[in-house]
């Protein structure tokens, strides 16, 4: 597998890193640096005040909605413009963040469609719902019969599939993968259980059967967009954003991952940076760094993230 960075040259990315938004600069002194408590949360503070996140909660409306609901579903421009605060690390505890969210919990619901079910207590399919669990477990508004309802939609496999109500038994990586992130971000808010850390655990094995990307029976690649990285994502899969939640998960790497990680390795740039991927489909706010092919901030933190947890692996 191609060598991690060269210490010189990780300086040199650090520094390019650091010279950024806020939700950036915190994350990276928090993962990649040695910097003191104090420093990372004073540098988090400005997330909701400063950069993407005021950008973004600039854009709510005043009865808690994102978006006008014409290029996209008023649900889609919620769910990942939330998902995106979280991922930029707005830190819930922010009077203007809980302001956001207090209006989002009281107005926001999935619509008719499905009984305007309150936001936070999500509506029928599992990739959206656990997308809502995170939401609601980081945000303060965690809901156990979410969870419930999650762990009840498990398949045999380990993994979960939106498809499964018309009859699939095969998990999806997409939704799996959004299940987990529910499932993770709720055992952080409220703790873990046996239920909850053997549903996690055995999803995160569906994904490590498969070595990331692979079809079990064939070992075939199953896609190949999964190769290839961008931020912000949606509901859809890919290699890095599996290892990441690997990494959150406190998994001990092993073989099955390696080739994973060689991809993510292969995929820097002779600078050692990597550079922004497609838009995902529904994509909300792919503007944010910049044009396809220049050089990503949060894909670079993203992957310095996962090789030093698979370089620490003993």
């Amino acid at each position: 597998m191609p060598s991690p960075p060269t210490p010189p040259e990780r300086k040199t990315v650090t520094d390019w890193l650091l010279d950024s938004d806020p939700s950036i600069r915190f994350q990276v002194l928090r993962d990649l640096t040695d910097a003191s408590d104090e420093t990372v949360a004073a540098e988090r503070s400005k997330v909701a005040t400063e950069g993407w996140g005021a950008r973004l909660l600039d854009l709510q409306v005043p009865d808690g909605n994102w978006g006008d609901g014409v290029a996209l579903q008023r649900w889609q421009s919620n769910l990942y413009t939330l998902l995106l605060l979280r991922d930029l690390g707005a830190d819930p505890e922010s009077e203007r963040v809980k302001k956001a969210v207090g209006l989002v919990h009281e107005n926001v619901d999935w619509g008719e469609e499905f009984g305007s079910s309150p936001f936070f207590e999500g509506e029928v399919e599992p990739c959206i719902n656990g997308g809502a669990l995170t939401l609601g477990a980081y945000f303060g508004y965690a809901s156990d019969r979410l969870v419930d309802r999650l762990l009840g939609e498990q398949l045999e496999d380990g993994g979960w599939n939106c498809e499964a109500e018309r009859g699939s038994v095969r998990s999806s990586f997409h939704t799996t993968l959004c299940v987990l992130g529910g499932l993770l971000e709720y055992e952080n808010a409220r703790g873990a259980t046996p239920a909850v850390t053997d549903a996690r655990r055995r999803g995160q094995e569906y994904l490590l059967e498969r070595r990331l990307f692979r079809k079990l029976s064939t070992g075939e690649v199953i896609e190949p967009r999964w190769t290839r990285f961008t931020f912000p994502f949606t509901w859809q899969y890919d290699v890095l954003r599996g290892l990441d939640h690997l990494r959150r998960a406190g998994v001990q790497p092993d073989e099955r991952v390696a080739e994973a990680v060689a991809l993510v390795v292969e995929a820097r740039q002779p600078d050692g940076r990597w550079a922004i991927g497609e838009p995902q489909r529904d994509s909300v706010h792919s503007d944010l760094e910049g044009a396809v092919g220049e050089p990503s901030r949060f894909n670079t933190l993203r992957a310095l993230r996962v090789l030093d947890w698979y370089s620490a692996r003993g």
